[in-house]
């Protein structure tokens, strides 16, 4: 029925010479697991110290299955003919493929694990082998593999090894390779180490031995489907009411926003929430090493760098994006994250009539936030006194917002920041609001609440004229509550 996606000539079925008594035979082999049980028993050791064994046996068996089958997929399909077949055909196909090679290798497997082979075989040929549940699982958020055997996951904050294992480093550089010749990226021992994006957009980044000491190593920070709004934030309790009324100012207003915080601490969910409080009417540019930005205004242009090829020709920096950038009449110009010397011209930007621009930085506080960007205006090679970097930090930056993920996995919005101008040689700021701890239940919960600081905004005359008249219960301080 089928037979239009298999090949018309190719190699003769493989024939699993040495796995097939393995595969087929597990009725002989009970009477050796029981003497040797009787053995151990014998020897003082539990009868329960087998089941692992046993489970450990089979899963290798199956995986020798697998490796033989998925041998004779690639041998047996029409690969360049299966980009016109629906998944349904594709699955259908593989199951008789799959069935005939069972068949022939005179292994019988009960209708569960047939189904389960056949959901691995499909991945193995379309998707990203083991890793592709996992791609799938929506309460997932990153997948990362050190090796071949330990696969972790990170869910609701929390890091935690799943059962996902390859077969070996072999059959993990396989799937590597499948990702990066997606996208026209080469990784191996010559260039061990590769950044790329998914087709669904999530972020993949490897690096291979021999730079990888035990085993190839993957990191994969999947891409959100749906995007969290701000009311979403506050529900999840990121920040509160009155925080995000201040924020909703501090951008239709066109305040310059500067997004600190650590790795995985949700830098660009909170620009992409703040993104939303900018009008449909404004020209926005976004600038990324990886698209990760989700605009929903009408007028977006999207841009992303791309690294230099193996002839070290090619690359397009963030900086080259950001100049270009400006001769695009932007509005707004939002950069997805500043590490180098692209900082200038963002500053330069937010200092010459594209006001309201967004980017993020990694920073353990908004003082610290100030100084990174002092250190990149210096690892940009340009010799200015530090009076005038900071004088153009000063006058270039309003407000940064910093988010932080908490011990227990929870990601809060733990300041925001004011730049107020200078005095003498040192940038003024003040704290408008802030996350208090109040404690720490037994299960680790982090215990706290968000408050004002009693302090009244800096631009709280520019909310005004432009139709914003936050009312001055919002900067109160709180003293309980959690």
């Amino acid at each position: 029925m089928f037979a239009r996606y298999r090949k018309t000539t190719g190699a003769q079925p493989v024939k699993a010479v040495d796995a097939a008594p393995q595969h087929a035979s597990a009725k002989p082999a009970a009477p050796e697991r029981a003497g040797s049980m009787r053995a151990k028993q014998d020897a003082g050791v539990p009868a329960k110290a087998a089941a692992p064994d046993r489970a450990a046996q089979r899963k290798q068996r199956m995986n020798g299955i697998k490796s033989d089958l998925h041998k004779r997929l690639l041998e047996n399909l029409n690969l360049s003919a299966l980009e016109h077949a629906s998944e349904a055909e594709l699955r259908a196909e593989i199951n008789t493929i799959v069935a005939e090679a069972l068949s022939e290798m005179d292994v019988v497997l009960n209708s569960e694990e047939r189904a389960t082979l056949n959901k691995e075989l499909y991945f193995e040929v379309m998707g990203l082998g083991p890793l592709e549940p996992l791609l799938q699982d929506d309460t997932v958020n990153d997948i990362l593999v050190n090796g071949p055997k330990q696969v972790f996951v990170e869910r609701a904050g929390k890091l935690t090894l799943s059962d996902v294992t390859f077969r070996d480093e072999r059959h993990l550089l396989r799937i590597i390779d499948k990702i990066v010749s997606a996208v026209g990226r080469r990784v191996d021992e010559s260039n061990p180490y590769v950044d790329a994006r998914l087709a669904d957009g999530s972020r993949f980044n490897a690096m291979v031995p021999p730079v990888a000491v035990d085993g190839s190593l993957v990191s994969i920070r999947k891409f959100k489907k749906e995007k969290l709004g701000v009311p979403d934030l506050v529900n999840f309790g990121a920040f509160s009411e009155e925080m995000a009324l201040y924020l909703e100012a501090a951008v239709s207003t066109r305040l310059n926003v500067i997004v600190s915080g650590g790795t995985g601490s949700g830098k660009t969910t909170t620009l992409n929430a703040l993104s939303s409080f900018i009008g449909n009417e404004e020209r926005v540019l976004t600038i990324e090493d990886t698209a990760e930005l989700q605009l929903q205004q009408v007028h977006v242009g999207r841009m992303e760098s791309r690294p230099a090829n193996m002839e070290g020709k090619g690359a397009v920096t963030q900086r080259d994006c950001l100049r270009n950038a400006l001769r695009m009449r932007p509005d707004r110009i939002i950069v997805g994250e500043t590490r180098g010397e692209e900082v200038i011209d963002m500053l330069q930007a937010m200092n010459t009539g594209h006001d309201g621009s967004m980017t993020t930085i990694h920073a353990n506080s908004a003082r610290d936030g100030i100084s990174r960007l002092e250190n990149m205006v210096a690892m940009a090679g340009i010799d200015m006194p530090l009076r005038a970097v900071r004088s153009q930090i000063g006058s270039a930056v309003n407000l940064i917002v910093q988010v932080s993920r908490l011990q227990d996995g929870s990601r809060r919005m733990m300041s925001i920041t004011e730049i107020t101008g200078m005095e003498g040689e040192i940038i003024t700021m003040q704290e408008i609001f802030r996350f208090e701890r109040t404690g720490i239940e037994p299960d680790g919960t982090i215990l706290g609440h968000f408050t004002g600081t009693g302090l009244r905004s800096a631009y709280a005359d520019r909310f005004k004229r432009w139709g914003y008249d936050l009312p001055a219960s919002i900067y109160d301080e709180v003293r309980t509550g959690r």
